[in-house]
């Protein structure tokens, strides 16, 4: 069951990238506003430049904030402070694509075999958080694409956890999400 579209994430997807222009000395961004601005939300909000390539992603499972303040703190984060870039001019904003991800609450995937994990997943609607001890990992939905299969999935998400792609422990802890996906498609750039 996939959680029904935000209505507002568009705008969110808009807010993300005009707070983050102000961050970097632009003009004044103004919040939207009304009674659904004070929900708390976990967000994420991926950064791609025109030609596809990641330049940030950054966000929370678990709702700490109001939506809107989320979102800010994730498009100037996932722009300035992820380890895998460099940070941004404000010139360059506008050559980035926007990708809000609103998350559903977290689900435990009761699972002892890897196979009983494997069989619970939905692949192409579910984000997964695993947890082994200290290790820990997630992908957004949006990995799908990149990673169809369930097993290959699973796999590249216990090496993004510091575990070995064949890995399995039956302490292993699984949950999902679903993710609203919303895009403010980069102003800069031919995409013909």
């Amino acid at each position: 069951m996939t959680e029904t579209t935000h209505r507002h994430g568009l705008a969110l997807a808009r807010w993300g990238r005009a707070r983050l222009k102000q961050e970097l000395g632009g003009p004044l961004a103004t919040a939207p506003s009304g009674d659904w601005c004070g929900e708390k939300r976990a967000t994420f909000v991926t950064l791609r430049w025109l030609d596809g390539d990641l330049h940030g992603c950054i966000g929370a499972l678990v709702p700490r904030r109001t939506i809107v303040d989320d979102v800010a703190h994730n498009a100037v984060a996932a722009a300035l402070h992820d380890p895998r870039s460099h940070a941004i001019r404000l010139e360059q904003v506008d050559e980035l694509d926007l990708e809000l991800s609103i998350l559903s609450d977290l689900q435990r995937i009761p699972a002892g075999t890897e196979k009983e994990a494997l069989d619970a997943i939905r692949p192409g609607v579910d984000g997964i958080v695993l947890i082994w001890r200290e290790h820990s990992a997630t992908f957004l939905p949006s990995m799908w694409p990149r990673l169809p299969d369930v097993g290959e999935f699973m796999r590249a998400l216990k090496v993004k956890a510091g575990l070995p792609g064949n890995f399995w422990d039956d302490a292993i802890h699984l949950e999902r999400y679903t993710a609203d996906k919303h895009l403010s498609i980069a102003p800069k750039g031919d995409r013909s």
